[in-house]
């Protein structure tokens, strides 16, 4: 049977502070409850913890041999529980973030980071679904995710303002003048999507499909600077949302006029690590800026 901790404090109450009393009222405890276990502890163990001369006690060799043990477990304790303090009130702790891209991620984080500045955050980038994978390995503990099956039950998810797509051209395409395109005339011409397992490239593909067409020429790149170099230095069309097309005077924003080109975001977790305490307050966070928004 292991030492009873209830035990062990009330011995180590007893050395630290050299008095039966003074350790009963520290530990919140009657001293007759106290003498009793410090003695139930000799007994088990068939030695003596203390001297005792009337009012006034020593602690035996064994006795300092002990309280030097206990020190260190008893400071450990208060360790233990500074930080689980500090946890809940969370000036320390770790958020690790995967995203898809920063626009719409780095706002809401740099926002959480300003309420919690004690939070060290950590965030990664990519695909649909290397975004997904991630995720449900625990590589991260939130992802910012353009599409959620919706037969998951294992995931916890708050759908974000929904946004769109856009065409975009080089400065020197025969379109440069124009603000507007349509599916039919985009088919006509080179496209550089990203690779597949983005969610861009998805929407984009059924929007072509639904319009009764098939895209004939497309030039595959890995990743958004790859496409918008490759889209500057005149290769094709390519095909963004709209949040993410930065300023760049090599390139042009064309509405595609006869397609809804919806795209919805979510910032998503796995329903059994939803209450954990940093993962809760980014998610309440992001919850409380949405219905700002609204």
């Amino acid at each position: 049977m292991p030492i009873s901790h209830a035990h062990l404090r009330s011995f180590h109450a007893v050395a630290q502070y050299g008095s039966f009393t003074r350790a009963a009222e520290m530990l919140n405890i009657t001293q007759p409850t106290l003498s009793g276990q410090v003695k139930e502890l000799e007994q088990r163990y068939g030695t003596k913890l203390f001297v005792r001369y009337g009012r006034r006690i020593e602690l035996t060799d064994i006795g300092k041999s002990a309280f030097s043990i206990t020190r260190l477990i008893f400071r450990h304790e208060e360790e233990v529980e500074q930080l689980l303090q500090s946890a809940r009130a969370l000036t320390s702790g770790q958020l690790r973030v995967a995203a898809d891209a920063p626009y719409i991620a780095t706002p809401l984080l740099a926002q959480f980071q300003r309420l919690y500045p004690g939070i060290q955050i950590s965030i990664q980038y990519g695909n649909s679904q290397q975004l997904m994978s991630w995720l449900q390995s625990r590589r991260c503990d939130v992802a910012f995710l353009p599409n959620i099956p919706p037969e998951d039950q294992h995931l916890y998810a708050i759908r974000l303002a929904p946004g769109r797509l856009v065409a975009f051209a080089s400065e020197e395409h025969d379109w440069s003048e124009r603000r507007s395109v349509t599916i039919d005339e985009l088919v006509t011409q080179r496209i550089i999507l990203r690779e597949k397992g983005s969610r861009t490239r998805s929407i984009f593909e059924d929007a072509v499909a639904q319009a009764g067409h098939v895209l004939h020429d497309v030039m595959e790149i890995s990743g958004r600077e790859g496409v918008r170099e490759a889209v500057a230095a005149g290769f094709g069309i390519g095909i963004v949302a709209e949040n993410e097309l930065v300023a760049d005077p090599r390139l042009r924003a064309l509405t595609v006029s006869n397609a809804e080109l919806i795209h919805a975001e979510y910032v998503a977790c796995l329903e059994e690590t939803r209450s954990l305490r940093v993962t809760d307050a980014f998610l309440e966070m992001v919850r409380s800026s949405q219905a700002d928004n609204k």
